[in-house]
């Protein structure tokens, strides 16, 4: 069986781990790395073993020694590259926000359709082993039916210079409230139906932290707590009728720990040294099938995620 061939738009922070996601993915590798800088690319390119370098995205695009483009630059980029790689018959996978409009995603999803190509929303967090195997015990009801959840996340962004740039759609909401959002909506198979949220602002007045609330059509309330200004727990809790799960870092998860009132906690424990492995093993198994979409990452699920997000971020310029 031929490799799938990836093709990394960028040498941001993530570019190194997605690299190596694919290098422990046995069916793909990881062809060819571009920078706006030929010199950096190269230069990224030795360090992180990957085989060629581009001094353009264009240039990589053009390049038929690629299958597939991961695409992760800055957010306001996503939507132009992504569409940019469709057009020379490259599938596509696309950081997280995958676009910043609802309108630019369906386009995409339709010219992936149109061309015949496969693109999806890299949502690492949905494809980890742990959260398939809650995600199994919740349908079991081993916690009975869940009736609230709790997000807490934050992070220092001073090394994207990017990150509070309104032009650019930076802000933790774009970047941060996706994960949450993404993830109750795969384990609980419904939508959310409704929101609300405060922020507090930079000196740039994009949102440097922020407090979610979110109701879903099964009755399931959720919360999500981010901050650029102050260490959170980094942790998320699943609260079900007889227990409940705890799932420290839940974005890139490697445990859970579910908590009963009548005995031992149970700890879920699957280690893994590249996270980002399973959803680029999931995307290469869709490409093998023929599919546009994933069965899993649905398009659906993104134009509703940017659609709220939208409306949240709207609704704090008002």
């Amino acid at each position: 069986m031929e490799k799938l061939r990836f093709g990394i738009l960028s040498t941001s922070s993530i570019a190194p781990r997605f690299i190596k996601g694919v290098q422990a993915a046995e069916n793909c590798e990881a062809s060819a790395l571009a920078s706006r800088s030929l010199e950096k690319a190269r230069e990224k390119a030795a360090l992180w073993n990957v085989p060629r370098a581009c001094g353009s995205y264009e240039e990589l695009l053009s390049s038929d020694e690629i299958d597939a483009a991961y695409v992760a630059m800055i957010n306001s980029e996503h939507y132009r590259y992504a569409k940019m790689a469709l057009e020379h018959g490259k599938h596509v996978l696309c950081e997280k926000p995958f676009t910043l409009s609802a309108r630019e995603s369906r386009e995409l999803f339709a010219l992936a359709r149109e061309k015949k190509l496969f693109i999806m929303e890299a949502q690492k967090v949905l494809f980890l082993p742990v959260i398939q195997k809650l995600k199994e015990l919740i349908r079991s009801g081993a916690l009975g039916e869940v009736k609230m959840a709790d997000f807490s996340s934050s992070f220092d962004p001073g090394y994207n210079s990017w990150f509070f740039d309104p032009e650019k759609g930076g802000g933790p909401l774009y970047g941060n409230a996706i994960y949450s959002l993404q993830l109750m909506q795969y384990l609980f198979d419904c939508r959310v139906t409704d929101w609300s949220g405060l922020c507090t602002r930079s000196r740039t007045s994009v949102e440097n932290q922020f407090s979610l609330s979110m109701l879903m059509e099964n009755g399931l309330l959720f919360t999500n707590k981010t901050s650029t200004a102050v260490t959170t727990s980094h942790t998320a809790y699943l609260y079900g009728e007889k227990g409940y799960a705890e799932i420290p870092d839940y974005w890139k998860a490697r445990k859970a720990i579910l908590h009963y009132p009548d005995r031992e906690p149970v700890i879920l424990e699957f280690p893994c040294e590249h996270e980002l492995m399973y959803e680029v093993i999931h995307m290469e198994q869709c490409i093998r099938k023929g599919l546009t979409e994933s069965p899993v990452m649905t398009e659906t699920m993104t134009v509703n995620a940017i659609k709220i997000l939208n409306a949240i971020q709207k609704s704090w310029i008002a």
